[in-house]
């Protein structure tokens, strides 16, 4: 046992890191983590391509504005006769400055004048641009070149009186890149932000989603051999509901078969004590009495015979709650009631009376509803005398067929008609004259349940009793079924009149 425990410990211990990790990284923990993750990089993804977007716009609008002002300036040097100086004022003096874009002039490779006042950094790299322009040479039409620190210009060159001009236009869209990244870092920071307080409000909007879970889990937890009452409180109409709904349908059926099986064993255990006790007592007296070895045999016999009949009864209730129980099958309910009330007339000797018979078919398991009727023949039997009348009948009333067996007997009690179908009831002090357990009429109850329907049971005492099995009819014609039946019934005269 020591060595067991210690086993067990050691496994506990092993687990431990795994059942940690399970309980760090649950299913709520996951699902807001991956949802974060993603959400994320959609984010940055769209932050990524806004950018992008923005910095072609920038691109696209710089160089269509540089390479217009190149074009006016080419169009003026061709359709004007001016000296390279004049013609280089009256293009400035027709410039019209734009945001974040200057024209430089060039007189012989030199600077001539420029419009607008060039910004400090750009002043302090004009002589390596005018370097680079003079290693370039002329100037590509429509091309747009492009300089470092986000700087794009295009320009163009005219030479009169052996004096060269050119004029470049340039484009500066740092501060236009600066404040287009520093907007997307403000956005990137309020995004972090709000995400963050999603992931807050999600953590407890999923804590309530998954509440069911975790009822599901505690439920589970609580659940033990001898308490299944337990069942897990539904909330909504999705699919925790559903799975919910699921769980209880199948803890029903686990605590319907708990019971059923605690019951089996109770009424196995009470009703078998008793005659195992006689069988025991006798044998233990058979040593000092060995002149009585066959009237202790005999009474064995007889107390095994109990148990079987006991056991037997028992194991057929518990077959009642089992789906394939029945075998149904189409009967005529007329020829099923003759038949019955052929075989319960040899019962005893009583005045045994027929006195209807319905006339609709049935689906029924013809043995089961038999053994039903005879149940309540034998326990009317019971409790008549010779000169009493037993009667048998049945009919048909909407959707029902109703089997009755009557008595003119002593009755039952009012307050025993309640508990007259429970397991070894026994409702009369005549009962305790005769063999058996008090299951017939249990069995006779469970064998109406089976088909869908009931026992009904009206009694007074000292006027007899009317035992009424009511069960369902499946698809039936009346009229058609009517008369087949009466076109096939046999003529039997009974006490009451002639059928």
């Amino acid at each position: 046992m020591k060595s067991f425990i210690r086993n067990l410990n050691m496994k506990a211990q092993l687990n431990y890191p795994l059942l940690w990790r399970k309980t760090r990284m649950g299913v709520r923990m996951r699902l807001l983590v991956w949802y974060f993750f993603l959400t994320a990089c959609t984010v940055m993804v769209s932050l990524q391509v806004t950018r992008q977007i923005y910095c072609d716009s920038l691109k696209a609008k710089a160089d269509a504005s540089i390479i217009k002002e190149i074009e006016r300036f080419k169009l003026m040097s061709g359709k004007y006769t001016y000296t390279t100086p004049q013609l280089l004022d009256k293009f400035l003096a027709n410039y019209a400055p734009i945001r974040n874009e200057y024209v430089v002039t060039l007189l012989n490779d030199q600077v001539y004048l420029t419009k607008p006042e060039l910004p400090r950094d750009i002043k302090e790299k004009l002589p390596q641009l005018i370097h680079s322009w003079r290693q370039e040479g002329e100037f590509e039409r429509g091309k747009v070149y492009v300089a470092p620190s986000r700087i794009r210009y295009a320009g163009q060159s005219v030479t009169a009186n052996d004096k060269k001009g050119t004029v470049i236009a340039i484009n500066d869209s740092s501060a236009d890149y600066q404040a287009g990244t520093s907007a997307i870092v403000l956005v990137m920071q309020v995004t972090i932000v709000v995400l963050v307080i999603f992931f807050i409000v999600a953590w407890v909007t999923t804590g309530k989603v998954l509440y069911p879970l975790r009822l599901v889990t505690e439920t589970a937890h609580s659940i033990s051999e001898s308490d299944m009452t337990l069942r897990i409180p539904v909330q909504g109409s999705d699919e925790i509901a559903e799975l919910t709904t699921t769980l209880n349908e199948m803890l029903d059926r686990l605590q319907f078969a708990f019971d059923s099986q605690q019951k089996f064993l109770n009424d196995v255990s009470h009703e078998l004590r008793t005659p195992i006790t006689i069988i025991q007592g006798h044998l233990e007296m058979l040593e000092f009495c060995p002149e009585k070895q066959p009237e202790t045999m005999a009474l064995v016999m007889d107390e095994l015979d109990r148990m079987n009949r006991l056991v037997n009864d028992l194991l057929l209730l518990a077959k009642t709650e089992r789906p394939d129980f029945l075998k149904l099958k189409p009967e005529e309910l007329d020829w099923l009631t003759e038949e019955i009330f052929l075989k319960a007339r040899s019962f005893a000797n009583r005045n045994w009376k027929l006195e209807s018979k319905g006339l609709s078919p049935i689906t029924v398991d013809r043995q089961r509803l038999t053994q039903a009727v005879m149940n309540l023949v034998q326990n009317a039997v019971r409790h008549t005398t010779l000169h009493d009348t037993i009667t048998l009948g049945s009919s048909v009333k909407g959707d029902f067929a109703y089997i009755w067996v009557s008595d003119t007997g002593e009755g039952i009690a009012p307050e025993n008609q309640k508990r007259i179908f429970d397991r070894f009831a026994r409702a009369t002090k005549h009962d305790q004259n005769f063999e058996g357990h008090g299951l017939g009429l249990s069995i006779v109850n469970a064998i109406a349940v089976a088909h869908g329907g009931k026992v009904e049971l009206s009694s007074s005492v000292g006027y007899g009793s009317t035992f009424t099995i009511v069960i369902p009819l499946v698809a039936s014609n009346d009229a058609t079924l009517e008369q087949d039946a009466n076109r096939r019934r046999p003529f039997v005269k009974t006490g009451l009149f002639t059928l």
